[in-house]
């Protein structure tokens, strides 16, 4: 690659939120010491946004929930977040909760990141993620079901717009006894309420 190409390529990729791995692999170079030596040039010369170490962004208008997966990984947006954004709680959300290998909270420019623990084999499983926009983010089963699997006294305002098929198909991964109880009781209230 050129020296001109560097900057080129990372400006010309489609993700607002990018990390040390991301950018060796656009350039192709394994050699991580010399990538930072070029990313620092960047940021001094105002050309890349540092958001914190290891992570970048092309300016400081980034996709947040982008960079929420980008901080930990694998990681996906899940709970609160996608529950609110689809109907089933009311409540206004600021946090962004991600579904993440520990728990820990991250506050980056006024925005908090809460990440959640969940075991290895439902992290790991696709069932009910999708990719969208560079974002991998729950579908709102899936964070109805990693909701019920951390916090078993959960309030949901609204369950009547879960697909139950889908609930259905995913529940196995969590292999939990208390959950699949749950969800047949709350299965029933929805019935019982439309």
């Amino acid at each position: 690659m050129q020296k001109g190409d560097y900057l080129t390529t990372i400006l010309r990729s489609s993700k607002t939120v990018l990390t040390l791995k991301d950018i060796a692999l656009l350039w192709q170079d394994s050699n991580t010491d010399a990538a930072r030596v070029r990313l620092n040039y960047y940021v001094r010369n105002g050309d890349l946004y540092r958001i914190r170490r290891g992570i970048y962004a092309k300016g400081r208008e980034y996709n947040k929930l982008e960079l929420s997966s980008r901080i930990f990984t694998p990681s996906y947006v899940s709970f609160e977040t996608v529950l609110a954004k689809d109907g089933a709680i009311f409540q206004y959300q600021t946090t962004i909760t991600v579904a993440s290998y520990l728990t820990r909270d991250v506050v980056i420019e006024n925005q908090t990141y809460s990440y959640k623990k969940i075991k290895n084999s439902v992290l790991t499983n696709n069932i009910g993620i999708e990719q969208i926009n560079e974002i991998s983010i729950a579908t709102k089963e899936r964070a109805f079901l990693d909701t019920l699997y951390i916090n078993t006294n959960f309030h949901f305002d609204n369950i009547r717009s879960l697909d139950w098929n889908k609930v259905i198909v995913i529940l196995p991964i969590y292999d939990n006894k208390r959950m699949a109880k749950t969800v047949a009781q709350l299965f029933k209230q929805s019935e019982t309420t439309k």
